[in-house]
């Protein structure tokens, strides 16, 4: 191990030991659970270290610190409603149409990867991407159903799969 990897080690280690209680107390307030800001607390310092690489002094550690957690709280809480839409969803079904535990995490973590794929999207455009792909409407039923033009239609998915691309790199 390089003197630089010590140095850097020693720099997270420091950080976790001056500001891990209060990042878990900050996480804590705004999730209302102990349990959850402990779990993004670990998850933030991992954070931490897996981008260690990309700071050598941090100035306002707790700026840094609650920047990454914001992120991960934003993350954990669409989780967390993805699942309980999952759940309604699947609510009314028969048991033996319910899938396993295993792959209701899969399906999930799918869920989470599309909805990544989507931040940043204009709600009309997602709209009509969503139209087209997931209810398989034609461009023409697509303008008629938001009473938009053809061409509108044809720019709004050009730009939802150019966004798409662009996320999916």
């Amino acid at each position: 191990m390089s003197a630089v990897d010590v140095s850097l080690l020693q720099e997270v280690h420091t950080l976790y030991c001056s500001h891990h209680g209060w990042l878990v107390n900050w996480l804590k307030r705004r999730l209302g659970c102990i349990h959850n800001a402990n779990d993004l607390a670990q998850d933030t310092f991992l954070r931490v270290i897996d981008k260690s690489t990309m700071f050598t002094h941090v100035n306002e550690p707790r700026a840094f610190l609650s920047t990454i957690a914001h992120g991960l709280m934003v993350d954990h809480i669409r989780r967390k409603e993805l699942e309980q839409a999952y759940l309604q969803a699947i609510a009314h079904l028969p048991q033996r149409l319910i899938s396993s535990p295993e792959e209701r995490l899969v399906f999930i973590e799918a869920l989470m990867h599309i909805d990544r794929l989507f931040v940043g999207l204009k709600p009309n455009v997602r709209r009509v991407f969503l139209l087209s792909r997931l209810e398989g409407m034609t461009y023409p039923e697509i303008s008629i159903k938001l009473g938009v033009s053809l061409r509108t239609v044809e720019s709004h998915m050009a730009e939802a799969l150019r966004h798409i691309l662009t996320k999916s790199r």
